[in-house]
């Protein structure tokens, strides 16, 4: 898989058998080096919150992490540091659980940040050209975080990528980066789209 990555400097990591971290590692560095100057953009999903189905579950926009959640999200930012995923910037829905989410990933990311910056087309339900929209709008050159919720990631990336279908299925905790070189349909590439476990595996290593 290292080769394949490294001829299209692009990879997608997943959960198989005999996966070795050090490649992915290796791979992303490479990657890195080949289109280090296109503005970086991170796409994270928030972590496990508690289940609607629980009964003493708040409003959706107040669920939060559960101690699992938060264990589990600290694992998978911590592979995602070993890939030298470092943004600069951070925003997020407004939604509780992932703010939380975007406050772990200031912590374990080494984000330089002022304030982590609540968008509201990240919340449940918005439009992923509104967050195409609001990139565009935004000043600065920082290599950025989205923290946020699906369907909406799903479609932003392919939206990015210039897919008219989505190429992903981000679980909890899972995440996508990619070189963004211009914020309209097809402006980015992918660099990787990651999963949970395989970030948890990389935080091992």
């Amino acid at each position: 898989m290292c080769e394949g990555a490294r001829a299209k400097a692009a990879f997608i990591m997943t959960d198989g058998p005999g996966l070795d971290p050090s490649c992915a590692v290796r791979c992303a560095a490479y990657s890195r080096e080949a289109f280090g100057s296109a503005l970086k953009i991170l796409l994270l999903r928030h972590g496990p919150a508690v289940d609607r189905d629980d009964p003493t579950c708040p409003p959706d926009a107040e669920r939060p992490l559960t101690a699992r959640g938060v264990a589990r999200t600290r694992a998978a930012l911590t592979g995602l540091a070993r890939l030298d995923v470092r943004p600069r910037r951070v925003a997020t829905s407004p939604s509780l659980r992932a703010l939380q989410t975007a406050e772990l990933a200031v912590e374990l990311l080494g984000c330089d940040v002022g304030e982590i910056e609540c968008v509201q087309a990240l919340a449940p339900g918005g439009d992923a050209r509104e967050v195409l929209d609001w990139l565009a709008r935004r000043d600065g050159r920082d290599d950025l975080a989205l923290v946020g919720h699906l369907p909406q990631l799903d479609l932003l990336l392919a939206l990015l990528v210039g897919s008219p279908l989505p190429v992903s299925r981000l679980k909890k905790a899972g995440a996508a980066w990619l070189d963004l070189h211009a914020p309209q349909p097809g402006g980015a590439r992918l660099d990787f789209l990651a999963t949970p476990r395989m970030l948890r595996a990389l935080g091992d290593a």
